[in-house]
């Protein structure tokens, strides 16, 4: 029986789809994997850094700004020695908050007192602290601290750039503040923690337009 237009046309299809089965099991097999099909584990080793974000003078308002401070005692030379090379550029930041009345607010994490703030950075009375993971606004009154002072602008500082002072940024952007992030207080385990903190929040959508990196010393 003489086969169907149908039939013909299967027939056809079938053979296209073994053909180009048979090559893109020869590339396969060749090596021959396209580079959009690599991940970005794979193409880590040859990742360049971009150029770095540009720090700028910042000048605060002090009736709407507040300094979010997370230097705790976990700046050790075991832990995060970069840390304490930080410790005595926050501590001008604070006396320079405290002296042109900023509002300061400390944080310390989950498992941690009051104690455990870095004497040098020690809450003067009536400064709030904030008691949370790696984001100060996550069940906290941080939010309400902030909006009861009025506050438009933060600028933190802190010990673990990847962590407290990546993700409370991320959060206070989110909630329409201006951040301002002073790259020498901040610090963490390793430089790529404070680069990628430091690109992050230069750049992500949502966060970026909201964030100035700065140094201590290009602070009024």
């Amino acid at each position: 029986m003489a086969k169907t237009s149908f039939q013909k046309r299967y027939s056809i299809l079938s053979r296209m789809f073994a053909a180009l089965a048979i090559a893109v099991s020869f590339f396969l097999c060749q090596g021959a994997v396209p580079a959009s099909a690599q991940t970005i584990v794979d193409e880590w080793a040859t990742v360049q850094a971009p150029k770095p974000p540009e720090l700028k003078p910042v000048t605060l308002d002090p009736k709407t700004t507040a300094l979010l401070d997370f230097v705790k005692q976990t700046c050790n030379p075991e832990r995060r020695p970069r840390c304490l090379t930080s410790v005595p550029h926050v501590q001008a930041l604070l006396k320079l908050a405290r002296g042109k009345g900023l509002s300061v607010v400390h944080s310390i994490t989950t498992a941690a007192t009051p104690a455990d703030i870095a004497k040098e950075l020690t809450p003067a009375e009536g400064e709030p602290i904030v008691k949370a993971p790696a984001d100060k606004f996550f069940k906290t009154d941080l939010e309400k601290i902030l909006n009861d002072k009025g506050i438009k602008t933060v600028v933190i500082v802190g010990t673990a750039a990847q962590g407290a002072v990546l993700n409370t940024a991320s959060q206070a952007a989110f909630r329409g503040l201006q951040v301002i992030i002073p790259v020498d207080g901040m610090s963490a385990e390793n430089t790529y923690f404070e680069q990628y903190a430091a690109y992050h929040l230069a750049n992500a959508p949502g966060v970026g337009q909201q964030v100035t990196l700065t140094k201590i010393d290009l602070i009024k």
